[in-house]
């Protein structure tokens, strides 16, 4: 479990840390401890609100195919920004492509959660329709 949060952590953190320095509207001005500490707080922000988010807006992420999606993380981002106070993201395009950006880092960079045992199952029932 320890090991799932650094990674979720440092991940975010990477993510931020590619957003601003692609898109010049976001900022931690430079601050290791900005970077950490944004990367925590997007960290717990996806964990608590985000689900809840998504399950008010399910209609909207259905009709869309997903693509509300990355609207609601770029509403996530925005939230990180208004609680670490070092943190600016800029304007509504900006904060889009940084939720974008850090969306694309976390699927890259994160590891997956699939255990030995589903990944063995996944193999055989592939196996299986061959």
């Amino acid at each position: 479990m320890r090991v799932r949060l650094l990674a979720v952590w440092l991940c975010n953190c990477l993510g931020v840390l590619s957003a601003a320095a692609i898109i010049p509207a976001i900022s931690y001005r430079d601050d290791l401890g900005t970077l950490l500490l944004a990367g925590a707080i997007l960290g717990i922000v996806n964990f608590a609100l985000r689900p809840i988010v998504v399950f008010v807006t399910l209609p909207a992420v259905i009709l869309s195919l997903g693509v509300a999606l990355l609207f609601i993380n770029t509403l996530m981002l925005w939230l990180t920004s208004r609680i670490v106070t070092d943190l600016s993201v800029g304007g509504f395009w900006s904060t889009f492509g940084g939720a974008l950006l850090i969306s694309l880092v976390n699927l890259v960079v994160r590891p997956k959660r699939v255990s030995d045992g589903e990944r063995e199952r996944a193999r055989f029932d592939v196996a299986h329709w061959r």
